[in-house]
């Protein structure tokens, strides 16, 4: 694999710097240290860290400087893989496949686990355990509130993250079947009243910008469309830029003849949720798969019998309940 030099980024240094030489390692790679949402993961392996000072271990999070390094996430996996002090790794992989690839390539002797996005199902064996969203079912909340909003149907563009991103891919094949009413759903083409448009899906690569212009060309491009879905929150994790291009829709959305739904829950997307720039937000629970992985790893070290699958659940949040819905 070709060898790439990559920054672990500033938190991540910070706190290789300050562990103490006999800590043993547990380490956290997500897809960006640029995406708020990943933040919130390395908030809940600090408080992991506070609360186990002495337990001979440390919740190390780290990551590619950008989202859209898929080739700098699997190198740091790899260099970490290398490292006598790393015990176990949890990973969020960005490119599924490319992941799995190395991962095959060098047989890890330690515990391997996904957190927040997982590999493939053909995959699944080279992890131990998947912590995080029930991404399928995310999907299917998406469908199920889009479908008591607009009930008839109507036109749709879908705005999902990295082309191979496995978690994105399964909400999307939930929304899309839940508004078909039929598993295996590819593009929605008139089933229960849906088609999506042309240009749509769009693909984000993480970017909070480009999530940004494509939701105003889609708005340009399609003055009567229906509904918009952020598989995921990237547009919203620029509020200033999300306000700009949802000003020139808030007359629909307002209407509802336009309606948002989103991914995610992060104070900046409740903001919007409660200005009416959205009309739904279904939210994970990051800081508690941050807070949990460590815990989850000293388990696999220890030969304890830990569950395939572990879902952290959802959030279900809309204008009615945006003051109480926030749980975990």
């Amino acid at each position: 694999m070709l060898k790439l030099t990559v920054l672990a980024g500033i938190a991540g240094l910070a706190l290789c710097s300050t562990a103490s030489a006999q800590d043993k390692t547990l380490a956290i790679v997500v897809k960006g240290l640029d995406n708020p949402f990943f933040e919130q993961i390395n908030q809940g392996c600090q408080k992991w860290n506070r609360e186990n000072a002495s337990s001979g271990y440390k919740c190390f999070y780290t990551g590619p400087a950008s989202s859209a390094d898929e080739v700098g996430e699997v190198q740091i996996v790899e260099d970490l893989l290398n490292r006598p002090d790393v015990k176990a790794i949890a990973i969020s992989p960005s490119n599924a496949p490319l992941m799995a690839r190395m991962l095959k390539q060098k047989a890890p002797k330690i515990p391997i686990m996904t957190i927040d996005a997982d590999l493939s199902k053909d995959d699944a064996g080279l992890r131990k355990t998947y912590l995080g969203t029930d991404n399928y079912q995310m999907g299917v909340k998406f469908g199920e509130h889009l479908k008591k909003l607009k009930g008839s149907g109507g036109t749709i563009c879908l705005q999902l993250g990295n082309v191979a991103a496995a978690n994105i891919n399964e909400r999307a094949a939930g929304l899309r079947d839940t508004l078909a009413g039929k598993k295996g759903t590819d593009k929605l083409a008139g089933q229960g009243g849906w088609n999506e448009i042309a240009g749509c899906p769009v693909f984000t690569n993480d970017q909070a910008d480009l999530a940004n212009q494509q939701m105003a060309d889609t708005f340009t491009a399609n003055p009567n469309l229906t509904a918009f879905v952020l598989v995921g929150g990237w547009a919203q994790f620029a509020p200033q830029a999300y306000a700009q291009v949802t000003d020139q829709v808030m007359a629909k959305l307002k209407q509802k003849s336009l309606v948002i739904v989103a991914g995610d829950t992060l104070p900046p997307q409740m903001e919007a949720l409660k200005a009416g720039r959205s009309h739904v937000q279904v939210g994970q629970r990051p800081f508690e798969m941050g807070y949990k992985a460590p815990s989850v790893m000293i388990d696999l070290l220890n030969g304890k019998t830990v569950e395939p699958i572990i879902f952290t659940g959802l959030d279900e949040c809309t204008s009615e309940n945006a003051a109480s819905c926030i749980g975990g």
